[in-house]
């Protein structure tokens, strides 16, 4: 089944319509966020040709020899490859679970600050696979899209809370941000799934708002509502899935959920299925105070949380330790930051 719960939401009269139309998207997102997390999003303006290109770059080094990868190894908050084993997502819920059947590549913000602390956790230079050079210039120009994107969305947010359009822009002046290539090969690259093993294990994301590109496939998204239990996430080849995560959930006080979500393991019916998905995790500046809105706006009053405290808590939680770690090369890397 595919889950009734994600609306499709086209910017068209969000960007050109009235008072009237604007309003109208604002209270279908504000439903939507209550009760599932996640939004489809069309009429983005995102050329569909730029990350069909972006994905046929990643693939070319994702089959690489495992060799030929492993000097761009590191663990999970690093800028590079992250191997076979090395995240499991569901332990930042607290339970036990196999690491995900997945491989990425991982973009993070680079541009500093100037504050020497915060430069060295979270703005450090990115890494690029010199043997796929095409791939620098698909992702810069994919990124700037990416962050544009997100902050109007947030302007969106803003507006259906019918607050300020610039109460979570505010605070995007310099942020934080991390961008994933997500590669889902089959069985004959990870093996059989281990019981409880899936290619992203159930989570919500840390930030504020995460804008998906990906592919429909039988081992693909599945979101969670109170609703509707676990339900494959619907699909439509022009939109974005866009969900929001902890900390624009902590930001209105529990009145719009964390997209609760996970990826399925390879079918047993198409065992060679291969998916690759792209995604832009949107956060805050660094160190930003997220008080819950008061109610009635929001339902509970969080204690006021430091984003990037609860971003490396994070972080650290879905790393998986050295010692469980099958073929990671980054097995006792460091994270170098965000």
């Amino acid at each position: 089944m595919v889950s009734s719960q994600v609306p499709l939401i086209d910017l068209g009269p969000w960007r050109t319509g009235g008072p009237e139309a604007r309003s109208l998207v604002a209270a279908r997102v504000d439903e939507a966020l209550r009760t599932a997390g996640f939004l489809l999003v069309a009429g983005h303006g995102v050329d569909p040709e730029l990350p069909r290109r972006i994905r046929e770059a990643a693939r070319t080094f994702f089959r690489l020899p495992a060799a030929v990868k492993a000097p761009y190894a590191v663990a999970v908050g690093g800028r590079g490859w992250l191997g076979p084993g090395a995240e499991a997502n569901s332990h930042a819920e607290g339970a036990a679970s196999p690491p995900d059947l997945k491989e990425s590549w991982s973009w993070a913000a680079e541009e500093p600050t100037g504050i020497a602390s915060v430069d060295a956790e979270w703005f450090r230079p990115n890494a690029w696979p010199a043997e796929v050079p095409a791939l620098r210039a698909l992702v810069t120009e994919y990124l700037a899209a990416m962050r544009a994107l997100s902050d109007e969305l947030l302007e969106l947010l803003a507006t259906a809370l019918g607050l300020g359009a610039d109460h979570f822009t505010r605070h995007t002046g310099h942020p934080t941000w991390g961008f994933n290539v997500n590669w889902y090969p089959g069985t004959e690259i990870v093996g059989p799934p281990l019981p409880g093993q899936f290619r992203i294990g159930a989570h919500t994301d840390f930030g504020t708002v995460t804008v998906l590109d990906r592919q429909l496939g039988t081992g693909g998204l599945q979101i969670h509502t109170d609703a509707e239990g676990w339900q494959d996430a619907p699909y439509d080849p022009a939109a974005l899935t866009v969900n929001i995560g902890d900390l624009m959930a902590r930001w209105t006080g529990d009145r719009w959920r964390a997209g609760r979500h996970r990826v399925l393991p390879p079918p047993a019916d198409a065992p060679a299925e291969e998916l690759i998905s792209l995604v832009y995790f949107y956060e805050c500046d660094a160190h930003t105070r997220v008080e819950s809105l008061p109610a009635p706006l929001g339902r509970i009053a969080h204690e006021p949380v430091d984003s990037h405290v609860h971003l490396r808590a994070q972080l650290d939680a879905i790393t998986v330790p050295a010692g469980d770690r099958e073929g990671d090369p980054a097995a006792g890397q460091p994270a170098p930051g965000v």
